[in-house]
């Protein structure tokens, strides 16, 4: 959830930028990248957003730069964390699919190569299934940084899950909990919700904690 207001959401879109610019910068663009900054971040501020905004963003890039040494182009997972949900309607499903796009048309022209290009594209068409394959350390990087805020803190996780369902307002709360419950118990049954080391060792055990107790709520 955005809890972002007045000067602080001035500090914090401000700080994105220089984010943006920087990354951009590091991925060789040649043309300005404040156009692109614009754009991003008003489809990010979008308000159909409860949850998918600029703050999941910058909680993704600040987990991007912890885990910055694990993957092999910090820059395209960098890229990848500003494209991943960069298009965002809670009631479709080619979500991914229409955020890749977006990046494969907005970074040739930003001046960035195909090779970099394509990679980005990659890694956010994997945020599908959160599951990188063994040695993906880009995709490992960016899945367990998406999926960090599972990790959170009690009250946190709770701030996260009411942001969930407030995005899907327009679900019944039967259909929504019936749902959601699904997608918790998929995500228990996975062997490991984490890929990388520090991800498995420090939000591993607190992330099964948050969803057990969500599921719990959810199932009679």
């Amino acid at each position: 959830m955005d809890t972002h207001t007045g000067a602080d959401t001035d500090t914090h879109t401000d700080a994105l930028r220089r984010r943006w610019a920087a990354t951009a910068a590091a991925a060789g663009a040649d043309q300005d990248p404040a156009p692109y900054a614009d754009r991003l971040l008003a489809a990010w501020a979008e308000p159909q957003r409860r949850y998918h905004t600029t703050t999941h963003l910058a909680d993704v890039l600040a987990r991007v730069d912890v885990l910055a040494g694990h993957a092999a182009d910090p820059t395209a997972v960098e890229l990848a964390a500003w494209f991943h949900d960069a298009v965002y309607r809670p009631d479709r499903s080619e979500n991914e699919e229409r955020s890749a796009a977006l990046a494969e048309r907005a970074l040739p022209e930003l001046g960035v190569d195909s090779a970099r290009t394509a990679e980005v594209a990659r890694l956010v068409r994997l945020t599908v299934t959160h599951d990188p394959a063994p040695g993906d350390t880009n995709g490992e990087a960016l899945c367990d940084a998406d999926l960090a805020v599972l990790a959170g803190d009690p009250d946190a996780y709770a701030a996260y899950a009411t942001a969930v369902r407030a995005e899907y307002a327009f679900v019944p709360d039967e259909a929504f909990r019936t749902g959601r419950a699904a997608v918790l118990r998929q995500l228990l049954g996975l062997p490991r919700l984490y890929r990388t080391p520090h991800g498995a060792a420090h939000w591993e055990a607190p992330a099964r904690r948050n969803l057990a107790a969500e599921l719990a709520t959810l199932t009679p």
